[in-house]
């Protein structure tokens, strides 16, 4: 609970008082999304500093919100939401659904982080729809404003995607050329497809493949097809 709670009874007010702390609605999204590691939930939300986090797990534990569970045999502890925050998804969805109508789009696809970007669409590769070998996907971003611009895509049937920032030196499928505002704002249905391969924002070179099958080897946020969403222009 915050220090200073709002002495209002009604029941919003006190339901800020649990979810108001900066990163909590984050921190749950990070669960949600099936990470469960500090290291993993850091990772998807760059800007938190180590104590912070700790500190706000400790918090959503104490509220009810997060279960810390550790292994005996190994160490390891995982986070996870309890039932009472469970009970927020329908919360979350009508607050991301208001976002993609309401929040101007240079406002939504504003981040030039691309390490996050990208640690987000790692779980967003369907291998299934890629060729059933070993696949090599370059991505370049000319805006991007974190420590790498360049990531290499690895993926094999039947096992998940890897991310590297550092070349594998391995032959590379398929080259793409954008920035993380473009990406961004495709993921989050922001921006089409063929009207920024005609604009010259995106540019595909190698596997004719994978190039025409972008779309679906890569899926897009599950809020990218909701009706009313505010378009890049």
């Amino acid at each position: 609970m915050p220090k200073k709670p709002y002495g209002i009874f009604c029941p919003t007010s006190k339901a800020c008082e649990v979810l108001e702390p900066r990163w909590t609605i984050q921190i749950l999204g990070e669960m949600w999304e099936g990470y469960s590691r500090f290291n993993e939930i850091r990772r998807g939300i760059p800007s938190i500093s180590p104590s912070l986090l700790s500190r706000r797990l400790k918090e959503m534990q104490e509220n009810g919100l997060v279960e810390r569970v550790e292994d005996p045999a190994t160490g390891a502890i995982d986070y996870f939401r309890t039932q009472m925050a469970i009970d927020l998804e329908p919360i979350q969805h009508a607050m991301a659904n208001w976002a993609q109508r309401h929040i101007e789009a240079e406002i939504a696809t504003g981040d030039r982080n691309a390490d996050t970007l990208m640690w987000t669409l790692r779980k967003r590769i369907n291998v299934n729809e890629l060729p059933l070998k070993r696949n090599v996907i370059r991505f370049h971003f000319d805006d991007a404003e974190s420590v790498y611009d360049t990531y290499w895509v690895i993926t094999k049937p039947g096992e998940p995607c890897e991310v590297c920032s550092q070349d594998p030196a391995l032959d590379v499928d398929l080259y793409i050329e954008t920035s993380v505002e473009v990406m961004t704002g495709l993921y989050l249905g922001r921006r089409r497809l063929s009207r920024e391969r005609e604009k010259g924002t995106i540019f595909f070179s190698g596997d004719q493949r994978m190039d025409r099958n972008f779309d679906r080897w890569v899926e897009f946020s599950q809020y990218a097809k909701i009706e009313g969403i505010q378009q890049a222009g």
